[in-house]
């Protein structure tokens, strides 16, 4: 388990575990708000079969207290940077502040991590909330895209 002791805007803990035998089909049903499948899958399950087909990707599942609520990977790039790759927090469950507390306890774990190698991450410029979060928890753009997404890294003491 990630535990970083954030809590969500309810007052719920929010972790980062290991997806197994007893949460994965709580983590593959989640889903975003249809207006965000313009940017993520429309099921987590669609990461769940990319982290378990790739040597690159390795899934968590984010909780909230007890209850799982959302899906974030997590990946080692070849120049030894950490990258947060697809978060998505189901539909039910957003705007209560649990995204914010898993990309900055994953962002927190990784940063930690081999020598604090950095924490990069990308997004659609067209995804204005995805960008909001990221800026308010340090993340700045690069410069650098990957594919049509803009990548952000975390600058360090943030």
């Amino acid at each position: 388990m990630i535990d970083a002791a954030l809590r969500d805007r309810a007052g719920r803990h929010v972790t980062l575990r290991p997806v197994d035998d007893g949460n994965w089909r709580a983590v593959a049903d989640v889903a975003p708000r249809d207006d965000q499948r313009v940017w993520v899958a429309a099921l987590a399950a669609r990461y769940l079969l990319l982290s378990m087909r790739s040597d690159v990707w390795t899934s968590l599942a984010v909780y909230a207290d007890e209850a799982v609520v959302g899906h974030v990977m997590w990946g080692v790039d070849d120049d030894g940077s950490r990258w947060i790759g697809g978060m998505v927090i189901d539909a039910a469950e957003q705007d209560r502040g649990v995204g914010r507390a898993a990309v900055r306890t994953l962002a927190e774990w990784l940063g930690g991590q081999d020598g604090g190698c950095p924490v990069r991450l990308s997004y659609h410029p067209a995804n204005v909330s995805a960008a909001r979060l990221y800026t308010s928890i340090g993340f700045v753009p690069t410069g650098a895209r990957e594919d049509d997404e803009l990548v952000a890294e975390l600058r360090t003491g943030s």
